[in-house]
């Protein structure tokens, strides 16, 4: 299903910021900050600066040097709206989503509060971009709940729920103005085990409310020991994708030039990764 990812939910990674902190359970067995600390110290590498956060100019123009299409999951590796990421990075970030939109962007946080902040000041720009997805953690009651109502306040074109790790049963939830719903159980070997009801309820009410589910991974050690299988059928519905044309070569790389006009600001947009 994925290109490039072996996230079953999306088709590509695109990492501008590197690095990122806890802020809730969810975060505790990080499978990003797993993966960036093995690789601290190593010359040259990403991640030799392990998991410590930092912005890398010269991701901001990958998405388009793309030739084709992608669900493009924005910064698997970090959170665009971390509280140590400029604003002027993010706005930065979503203008190239904004140029580059024959891609489909998942923007996933925890900072719920600061992307509504930006999002009524000076993200107004891309709030109503079909081709913007916008979506917030929702891992348990106490800190997904306040995102999910947070978000539901955002005046988006598209809003989506990553219900992974699915800590407990949410209960009954508002799905108004919801567009898509991820579920998943956590993977690792410090995993937290995930019970069939907390997945089912979920499941229930986006089918009663008309809103597509994906079911991603019952999750455990290792990854794909459970499978995706709930009562013997899989889950892996999308939201309806916005149809982007692809730009030929020579209009990419003048839609390029013309973003690094703009963006000169943010320092080397051309330097090796």
């Amino acid at each position: 299903m994925s290109k490039n990812s072996s996230i079953e939910w999306t088709d590509d990674t695109w990492n501008p910021v590197r690095g990122c902190s806890k802020v809730s359970p969810g975060c505790k067995n990080c499978y990003a900050e797993t993966f960036a600390e093995r690789f601290r110290g190593v010359p040259g590498h990403p991640f030799e600066q392990g998991f410590d956060l930092r912005i890398v100019p010269w991701k901001l123009l990958e998405p388009l040097h793309w030739s084709e299409s992608r669900k493009v999951l924005v910064n698997s590796m970090s959170d665009l709206f971390h509280e140590e990421v400029p604003d002027w990075y993010v706005v930065a970030a979503f203008k190239v989503m904004a140029a580059a939109d024959w891609h489909t962007y998942q923007v996933l946080t925890k900072r719920h509060a600061r992307m509504r902040k930006m999002l009524q000041t000076d993200l107004g720009f891309a709030a109503k971009l079909p081709h913007v997805w916008w979506g917030v953690s929702v891992e348990n009651r106490k800190h997904g709940l306040p995102r999910l109502d947070c978000l539901q306040k955002c005046d988006v074109a598209m809003r989506f729920l990553s219900c992974e790790p699915l800590l407990e049963d949410l209960g009954t939830i508002s799905l108004d103005g919801i567009g898509w719903v991820i579920a998943g159980g956590e993977s690792g070997p410090r995993s937290r085990p995930m019970q069939k009801e907390r997945v089912t309820s979920l499941g229930n009410q986006c089918e009663a409310a008309g809103v597509p589910f994906f079911f991603k991974q019952w999750g455990g050690f290792p990854k794909g020991k459970f499978g995706c299988e709930l009562d013997a059928k899989e889950y892996k519905a999308f939201p309806p994708m916005p149809q982007g044309s692809v730009p030929t070569l020579s209009q990419r790389r003048t839609i390029e030039a013309e973003l690094q006009k703009q963006l000169q600001v943010v320092g080397n947009l051309d330097q090796a990764a």
